[in-house]
Formats: structure tokens, C-alpha cells, sequence
């Protein structure tokens, strides 16, 4: 069992990032087990907006789990999702408001195991994600990816995201569907032109966060003034459902 993990009925929950797919459940955790940075705990303190969002992690992380593991043993076209807080809906009224849950809507048949966790930087993709999609024993007929705010964000994490990036561009699965970071400041012309270029050589396919209709965030912000709210993540799934339907055709 993970350090810190409980059993609740015939599934472990815990603090790590593993997956294993038993005779009894898909076991996967949506927590990192690591602690808030010190600016948002900082925040969090003198900020309400920033509380009431942060409060929304660890529900909404075990609403990924009870989800994830129906969905694992079921049956049908397996659709994966890697990444972030923002794949876990964190600022949503729900957590499957978030893009995902969202874009959901439009794949009836697919069965969706959502392996993203807040605070998800590309090596929690490369070291848990993608470890636990392997131990899924289908081959995903559509992953999806939205990842780099929080490598992008720190100082430390922009200077290795480069490295990481590449790696991670080299596993995914071709067909893979991974967003662009919107925006002009160099880490993310950087990212993009690595993402460009991956799109190329292995055939991944940019879901185009680039696109304008990404350019104003007015009244889509939950209220810690950062993450999307439900309108928010409307105009994500948009982008990623336009992408998908023609990855799918």
C-alpha cells in the first residue's frame, strides 16, 4: 500500500500517484501528496476567493477516483486524459465541469479515466501519469493533454521544462491531442515551438490554445482570479472538441 494511503470499501485511496488495475479495482490517486507552495498558502490565509477554491482539491480528486475506477472496468473506447488542476475542474461548480467533464458530453461512447492531479507538471506526467495508463491493459484510443501552467509559473520548473518536455513529446502516443499555451512570453513560444515541431515529427495533433476566442478571460475566472469557472472551461472543451472531432474522423 502508499505511505499515507487508507483502505475505503475494496479500494486503496492514498497520497501517491500510482495505478494498477487488480482482479478488484483500477487503484490510482488524483492527490500529488504534496504540499501548497508557499505563495498559495500564503494566499489562502489572507484570501477567501483562494480558500474556497483550494477546499474544492481534495473532493474533487476523490470524485476523479470513484469515477475513474467505473470507468476503468468498463467497457467500450477508452479516452485518457493527463494533466492538471484544470483537467480536475478545480474552480468548476463541479468537478466535471471542469473541461473534461465537459467535452464529455460530446463523446457518449468513450469512457473517460482522468488521471490529472492539481498542481500536475510535466514530470508528474512522465514519472505517474503515463506509468498508470500503461497499467490500464487497453491501449487508449484517445488521449487528451492540457499541461505547463505550473512549470511555466515557477522560475525553477521553467528552467527544466524544456528538457522535461522533450521527454515527454517523445512517449505520448501518436494521435495524441495536447494544447498549446496561449499567450507571447518566451517559456511559452518555447513550449509551443517544441510542441510544433513533436506535432511534426510523431504525428501529435495541437489542440490550438493560441486560438483568439483564448485571449479574454472576463467573467470566466473562479474566484481565486486563476483558475477557470464553468464558462471558463466551456471555452476550453470548445477548443479541445473541435480538436478531437478531427482527430476522431
Amino acid at each position: 500500500m502508499c505511505p499515507g494511503a487508507r483502505t475505503v470499501g475494496p479500494v486503496t485511496k492514498g497520497a501517491c500517484l500510482t495505478g494498477q488495475v487488480t482482479d478488484r479495482a483500477f487503484e490510482y490517486s488524483n492527490l500529488s501528496g504534496r504540499p501548497a507552495g508557499p505563495v498559495l498558502t500564503l494566499a489562502a490565509r489572507f484570501l477567501s476567493g483562494v480558500r474556497e477554491v483550494q477546499a474544492q482539491v481534495a473532493p474533487y480528486a476523490h470524485a476523479w477516483e470513484e469515477h475513474n475506477r467505473v470507468a476503468a472496468s468498463g467497457t467500450g473506447p477508452l479516452w485518457v486524459t493527463l494533466g492538471d488542476s484544470m483537467a480536475q475542474g478545480i474552480g468548476a461548480s463541479r468537478h466535471d465541469l471542469g473541461w473534461p467533464g465537459q467535452l464529455a458530453a460530446g463523446l457518449p461512447h468513450h469512457r473517460l479515466v482522468n488521471l490529472s492531479v492539481t498542481g500536475g507538471r510535466v514530470i508528474d506526467l512522465l514519472e505517474r501519469q503515463l506509468p498508470a495508463m500503461g497499467t490500464l491493459g487497453v491501449e487508449p484510443e484517445l488521449v487528451t493533454v492540457i499541461i505547463g501552467s505550473n512549470d511555466l509559473f515557477s522560475p525553477q520548473h521553467r528552467r527544466d521544462l524544456p528538457t522535461a518536455l522533450s521527454a515527454l513529446l517523445d512517449r505520448l502516443p501518436a494521435g495524441t491531442v495536447m494544447a498549446s499555451q496561449p499567450g507571447s512570453r518566451p517559456g511559452s513560444l518555447q513550449f509551443n515551438d517544441q510542441l510544433d515541431a513533436a506535432a511534426k515529427r510523431r504525428g501529435l495533433v495541437v489542440a490550438e490554445f493560441r486560438d483568439p476566442r483564448m485571449r479574454s478571460w472576463r467573467g470566466k475566472l473562479a474566484q481565486d482570479h486563476f483558475h477557470p469557472n464553468d464558462l471558463g472551461y466551456a471555452g476550453m472543451a470548445q477548443i479541445m472538441a473541435e480538436t478531437v472531432a478531427r482527430r476522431l474522423a
